[in-house]
């Protein structure tokens, strides 16, 4: 019997979530003894963006991710987590909430099954607590230098940009700031302006 089998055998859990890693091309016996882990943390799993997902009353918690080099688990709130290891992984500066915690391999995870079951409790005792992770606010990011010069000829398009929800402007400013280069920035700012006066976000 292969790994697969034996421990898809011993996994109960939502068949979808069974028929998605059954069909996965890497990191099947990694994404087995991940699900195991999870599971029997007493977290409900569903299949969420395609990957298994675990919640707590409807509230999710912790996702499964596989990429080239690693596979992972994604904590919801591990921002809030104790990481006296320091082995949690904020993916970009502009992630606020959400940690890694990465695997190179089915080795890897086994090694620190200990770990792991520490960390997902910690992250069920934070959402049964109901703390939440400060997002910053809006305020708090940087306003591309083009995109002020051009909400300043335009109080119009001020307006709208100021009547987007948090999330919508949030996006944009990451989005506008994340070009390098200023002609891009200003390209890509023209490019939305319709979008924010028709109180779109980025990417409705």
């Amino acid at each position: 019997m292969s790994t697969r089998s034996k421990v898809d055998a011993a996994t109960p859990g939502n068949p979808q979530v069974t028929k998605v890693h059954g069909q996965a091309k890497a990191w099947v016996p990694e994404f087995a003894a991940l699900r195991t882990l999870c599971l029997g943390s007493g977290l409900n799993e569903s299949l969420k963006w395609g990957k298994a997902c675990y919640d707590l009353d409807s509230s999710n918690v912790v996702l499964i991710q596989g990429f080239k080099a690693y596979c992972a688990l994604l904590f919801m709130k591990g921002a809030l987590l104790e990481d006296s290891a320091g082995v949690l992984v904020q993916q970009t500066p502009h992630v606020q909430a959400a940690r890694q915690l990465r695997f190179a391999s089915l080795t890897d995870i086994q090694r620190r099954r200990s770990m792991i079951r520490t960390y997902l409790r910690q992250a069920i005792a934070i959402q049964k607590s109901g703390a939440t992770v400060r997002m910053k606010t809006v305020a708090e990011f940087d306003m591309p230098a083009e995109f002020k010069s051009r909400l300043d000829r335009s109080p119009r398009l001020a307006k709208a940009f100021k009547s987007l929800t948090p999330g919508r402007q949030r996006a944009y400013l990451l989005y506008f700031g994340s070009a390098k280069q200023s002609a891009t920035r200003s390209a890509r700012v023209e490019k939305h302006v319709a979008r924010i006066l028709d109180s779109l976000g980025l990417d409705d």
